[in-house]
This record gives structure tokens, C-alpha cells and sequence, in this order.
């Protein structure tokens, strides 16, 4: 989450906020994917490959690939490698325990080569919470912040998700998200709509769409994200 924290960036795909749930013990979620924001200045984004694999019973291996590109007003466009991250997700608590699943998921993302993306090394320290309300809804959420090598870009969010099934295969998420200023750029809090559709056991489609309620023309007009998921 948060490679690059000029815009929001996706955690919980397909939303901004994660939940705690780690991926499947010997099992691997693939998701290729595309995702944005849009200013009056212009739009910037990344698309890539996100590896996730159950190491362990609640231990999940993330590595993400991103390739990001910028397209601001009056300017030639600009693509590149973005932040390429590796992180672990570990579940400490079972909802079954204490009536909330609790993870924490510590987030490395490398410096990027190219003019797209953070040049600064940075760790992201989130914890994340999720509660089943019955079959159909769930709720998860939390935050965290990212410290970078240059302690200036220093940066805070949290979010939070209400989704329901309405069918066997659609889940259906509104989510509110917030984060504090960094380098110059003012704090933001948008929201969003989620989607997921599972096509078969093994390929699921996903899309969200979120506009921002703060300093929108600064942050956030608009923003995507899609994405294709392989899981087995």
C-alpha cells in the first residue's frame, strides 16, 4: 500500500484499506492489475503484478511488481518502474478468540529507478481488523503510517469498509479513507465503491471507483482500480 503517497495506492484489493485475512496455507493469489488517480493536473498510476502466497497458517508472502506512468497537463507523458515491494501479512488474533481477526502486515517498498514513483525507501506499519456480521456483511479496516528514509515524506492513514454479498458470486463494498499531509501535499479523505465477481473458483474480477471529499482539487477528482485474480 501507499507506493506512492502523492495519491492513495491499493492495500485490500480492491480497495485503499486491507483486511487481515492472510491468503490460503500452500495456495497463491495472483492479481494483475491497473489502478489511478485523476487531478486537474493531470493523472498518474501504475500497473503491475501482485504475488501473494500462504507461507504458513496465518502467514501470508506478498511481492509486488508495479510499473507506474504520469500524464500531467501540458507535459509529455512519462512511464517506469515504481516502487517494487515486499511485505508479510500475520494474523495475531481469530475472530473465533476474540471476536475480531487482528493482522499486522509490515510493507517494504524499494526505491524507484524512474521519475514516476518514490525515489526514497520507505516501510509502511499498519494493523488491520475484520468482523463477520452474519453470511452476507463484513466489516474491516485500521491503519497504519509509512516512514521513509527522507523523514520529511512521513505520512498517516486509516480506512475503514462496510461490504455485503449479494449474491454467491458479487460482493459489494462502500469504504471511507483518510490520509495526513505529506511534502506540500495537503491531507485527503475520499470514497469509494468496491466490486468483486467471482467468475470460477480460480478467476475473480475486480473494480473500485472512489472520489475525493477533501482538497479534491489538490488530491483526488478521481480515481480506479481493476484488476484480474488467479487464485489456486
Amino acid at each position: 500500500m501507499l507506493a506512492a503517497f502523492g495519491r492513495p495506492a491499493f492495500a485490500g484489493p480492491p480497495y485503499l484499506s486491507d483486511d487481515p485475512e492472510p491468503t490460503d496455507y500452500k495456495h497463491w493469489e495472483i492479481y494483475t492489475f491497473n489502478a489511478g488517480t485523476s487531478t486537474p493536473a493531470g493523472t498518474d498510476g501504475e500497473t503491475g503484478i501482485d504475488f501473494n502466497y500462504g507461507a504458513a497458517p496465518d502467514l501470508q508472502l506478498t511481492a509486488t511488481l508495479p510499473f507506474g506512468f504520469t500524464s500531467e497537463v501540458g507535459a509529455p507523458s512519462q512511464f517506469g518502474l515504481s516502487n517494487i515491494e515486499l511485505a508479510a501479512k500475520y494474523r495475531l488474533l481469530h475472530q473465533s478468540q476474540v471476536g475480531w481477526d487482528v493482522a499486522a502486515f509490515p510493507r517494504l517498498f524499494l526505491p524507484s529507478p524512474s521519475n514516476v514513483s518514490d525515489k526514497n525507501a520507505s516501510v509502511l506499519l499498519p494493523i488491520w481488523l475484520q468482523r463477520n456480521l452474519g453470511s452476507d456483511w463484513t466489516t474491516f479496516g485500521g491503519g497504519g503510517c509509512q516512514l521513509y528514509a527522507d523523514s520529511t515524506q512521513d505520512v498517516c492513514m486509516a480506512g475503514w469498509v462496510l461490504t455485503r454479498k449479494f449474491t454467491s458470486n458479487l460482493q459489494v463494498g462502500l469504504e471511507f479513507f483518510h490520509q495526513t499531509s505529506r511534502a506540500g501535499t495537503p491531507p485527503s479523505t475520499s470514497v469509494g465503491l468496491g466490486a468483486i465477481y467471482d467468475l470460477s473458483d480460480t478467476f475473480h474480477l475486480l473494480g473500485y471507483v472512489r472520489t475525493g471529499l477533501e482538497n479534491r482539487a489538490q488530491t483526488e477528482l478521481f480515481g480506479w482500480y481493476g484488476a484480474l485474480l488467479f487464485t489456486f
